[in-house]
């Protein structure tokens, strides 16, 4: 890599098949001799620690600006404590979601986008950002949780509305994830070894 690193979101509703993918891309980033690293939101902080077991486990229903707020407090300890470090050193970092997530599932939930940029403000803007696209019939298919047949669709419906927002202001690349592992995953990483060799 350069001097500095660069920073790569993997973005997906869930059950999108995002955190394969995320790591399929590190681990071909690694053969080719890049010092490529994998991370994820909620981050493996105390705040996400909290995150990820009383609410994404749980499933308990908070308002969305507290929620909103703990993501952001969270987004704070993961960019100084991993991110900036990483991008200082020169890696390359995955990130299995990161801010646009925060903007399509609390955007979704009816908070305002502006608002939910302006409490992001501290987190580098990612170099690239890739959305993993699978029909909502094929993701309910794969929902395990205990949650009604009803209601996945509808909230993962109106998160994608925000995704396809993103991505038509161009801060997001769409990729077709209705296809076998391999044929997304090679795609993703075209996508990326495109973008690395514009910066180079």
């Amino acid at each position: 890599m350069r001097g500095r690193g660069f920073l790569i979101s993997i973005e997906g509703l869930d059950r999108s098949g995002k955190t394969t993918q995320s790591r399929l891309l590190v681990n071909s980033l690694r053969r080719m001799g890049y010092e490529a690293i994998y991370t994820a939101e909620p981050s493996v902080g105390e705040i996400g620690h909290f995150i990820r077991r009383h609410i994404l486990q749980r499933r308990q229903r908070i308002p969305a600006v507290i929620e909103a707020v703990l993501f952001a407090a969270d987004r704070v300890d993961h960019v100084e404590n991993v991110i900036k470090p990483m991008l200082r050193r020169g890696k390359i970092i995955v990130l299995d979601r990161y801010i646009y997530s925060s903007l399509a599932y609390q955007g979704a939930a009816g908070l305002d986008l502006e608002w939910l940029m302006k409490i992001n403000r501290f987190a580098p803007i990612p170099d690239l950002s890739i959305y993993i696209d699978v029909p909502l019939r094929v993701l309910a298919r794969r929902v395990r949780r205990r949650r009604s047949v009803m209601e996945y669709p509808r909230i993962q419906r109106e998160v994608r509305k925000v995704y396809m927002r993103l991505i038509m202001e161009g801060k997001i690349i769409p990729v077709d994830g209705n296809r076998s592992i391999k044929e997304v995953a090679d795609e993703i990483l075209r996508i990326v070894l495109d973008k690395l060799a514009e910066l180079a």
